[in-house]
């Protein structure tokens, strides 16, 4: 318990939760990284914030990776490591979406380099990302069916 009440006490987390006070689901701390788990539905604004606010400065999104937590719920998780050059200053944001109907707001208005992160996460999991510029598939071929790196994906291939 002591541990997220340290957390609350990071300058990145008062700030969030000051501006955005509902957009924290979680809070989580593993080898001195701190990971913020938000809500889908603030992920964008949340992503502007810290990407404008001169004492954050998240100017750098170095990868985007895609987690299949199946067969839990919420299935997928979705993490953005960021990265304030200036500070050399690090944060995870985790967002956590439903196996039915995956679905995020894309961050390339936000950070431009989200653009194939996204599209190789939409390849391979099958996750959709509304508002992105080009989402199609960019490893597999276009009519490939069915997303390799699921976990219920049949180990042989499609048949």
């Amino acid at each position: 318990m002591t541990e997220t009440l340290d957390l609350e006490q990071n300058h990145i987390v008062a700030r969030v939760r000051a501006s955005y006070p509902e957009s924290i689901a979680e809070l989580i701390s593993f080898r001195g990284e701190l990971t913020i788990v938000i809500r889908p539905e603030y992920l964008r604004r949340v992503a502007q914030f810290l990407l404008t606010e001169a004492d954050l400065a998240f100017t750098y999104l170095s990868d985007v990776t895609g987690v299949d937590r199946f067969p839990t719920e919420p299935r997928f998780e979705l993490n953005y490591h960021l990265l304030a050059l200036s500070r050399r200053e690090t944060v995870r944001l985790r967002v956590r979406l439903n196996g039915a109907d995956p679905v995020m707001d894309s961050v390339v208005p936000v950070w431009p380099t989200a653009n194939w992160h996204e599209r190789e996460i939409f390849d391979l999991l099958g996750v959709r990302f509304e508002g992105h510029p080009d989402l199609r598939r960019m490893l597999l071929p276009d009519d490939w069916e069915g997303y390799p790196l699921r976990k219920d994906y049949p180990v042989e291939g499609p048949r």
